[in-house]
């Protein structure tokens, strides 16, 4: 008999790897082409030609037994250190190596300072609409889960609900911006109020509470929209980054921790994320792909192409009806559903070969998330369907 918790997860699964499953089988009905699937945060754009010439490189210069063999947990230290130079270029901090850990994706990297910062029954605290995963990995760690209501119509984080919601058993705040799956970008304002209440609320009830920002989404924003690094506005900030959206390398799974000297128990955090990599199983990241892309730190994709499939989305919807909320950031367009069931209109859409995630996964139900990375002509082909649709629903 598998663990309850895993009857859990099986029994509550994925909506937006449902939905992945799903396009799949339609494709196989009804033309692939015919197939509109907004479900998956899966970048279709190919990764910069840097990356390909870096690992050529990388292959042909870096003897095997370097490249291939066990280094410590934290990853190869000169990586670390390249990676530190580059974002204490980029925004103005003092980072070393020594701060860096690096981690299998985003998603090994906050589950290795979950796993480093929790007791059970200790709280995370989450802004909705809120990735569907940190549910999940709360339930890991035997955490308690708790969710801000969503502050509509603009979907910054509600921070006089949060003020009220924090508690002596709050440990950790998971901020995402840009957030997934509204596109919004938390303001600088926004930051700099919750780093003032949690830094009260520390004092109240004589606590560490932490920070973690998700931010595999920073390098996809657009026109001159700034991302606030949050390391600059509270001390205890854990930084999470991924490399699978800014390079389109979602499946070699590559990103890092950014632990500051500023945070409590710095050298014991650090020890601590250290073993949380080699205990979870993950013993190091890729060591191919941490050479990689500490020779691509200043590459990235075509974000040009991603803005073209926001704006035409954009106005194609909110011409017929839709209400969505204009995102700032990532690649994901957040629309409020004509009707009140988010689920059963993401059925509807089904019968027009429209895949969507409902806001239910999200915990904001009433909405829907649509990911345009992917090809115009999806867009194009959906957009009838879209109206199609909307008449339906009107009639």
């Amino acid at each position: 008999m598998i663990s309850k918790k895993m009857e859990f997860f099986v029994a509550s699964g994925s909506a937006i790897r449902a939905m992945f499953e799903e396009g799949k089988q339609m494709a196989a009905v009804y033309g692939a082409e015919n197939v509109c699937d907004f479900s998956l945060g899966n970048p279709n754009l190919p990764t910069p030609a840097a990356v390909k010439d870096a690992i050529i490189q990388i292959l042909d210069q870096v003897e095997p037994v370097e490249l291939h063999g066990y280094m410590n947990n934290s990853g190869f230290a000169d990586v670390r250190e390249d990676i530190a130079r580059s974002i204490n270029k980029k925004f103005d901090t003092a980072f070393s190596g020594e701060n860096i850990v690096m981690t299998v994706g985003a998603a090994g990297g906050l589950n290795v300072i979950l796993k480093t910062l929790l007791n059970p029954h200790d709280q995370i605290m989450v802004f909705a609409p809120y990735f569907g995963e940190y549910r999940s990995y709360a339930i890991n760690y035997d955490a308690d889960f708790a969710v801000v209501p969503a502050s509509i119509p603009f979907f910054q984080p509600n921070l006089e609900q949060f003020e009220k919601m924090l508690n002596p058993k709050t440990k950790v705040v998971i901020l995402n911006s840009p957030n997934n799956p509204t596109g919004v970008i938390y303001t600088k304002e926004t930051i700099a109020e919750l780093a003032e209440i949690l830094y009260r609320k520390q004092k109240e009830f004589n606590t560490e509470i932490y920070i973690v920002s998700d931010e595999p989404y920073r390098e996809l924003v657009y026109k001159d929209m700034e991302v606030p690094y949050i390391t600059k506005y509270y001390d205890n900030t854990v930084v999470v980054y991924s490399y699978s959206k800014s390079l389109s390398l979602a499946g070699e799974r590559i990103g890092y921790l950014v632990i500051p000297n500023t945070i409590s128990d710095f050298d014991m955090v650090i020890a601590s994320a250290n073993i949380a990599t080699r205990i979870l199983g993950y013993v190091n990241a890729p060591s191919l792909m941490q050479k990689t892309v500490a020779k691509c730190l200043d590459s990235q994709i075509d974000i040009g192409y991603y803005d073209r499939n926001r704006q035409a989305l954009y106005n194609g919807l909110t011409n017929m009806g839709y209400e969505c909320t204009y995102p700032d950031g990532a690649f994901y367009l957040w629309m409020k559903t004509p009707i009140e069931d988010d689920k059963l209109f993401v059925g509807m859409a089904k019968k027009y070969q429209i895949l969507l995630v409902p806001g239910t996964f999200f915990g904001c139900p009433g909405y829907v998330r649509i990911a345009y990375c992917i090809s115009p002509e999806t867009i194009i082909t959906a957009l009838p369907k879209f109206e199609a649709l909307m008449k339906e629903i009107k009639e």
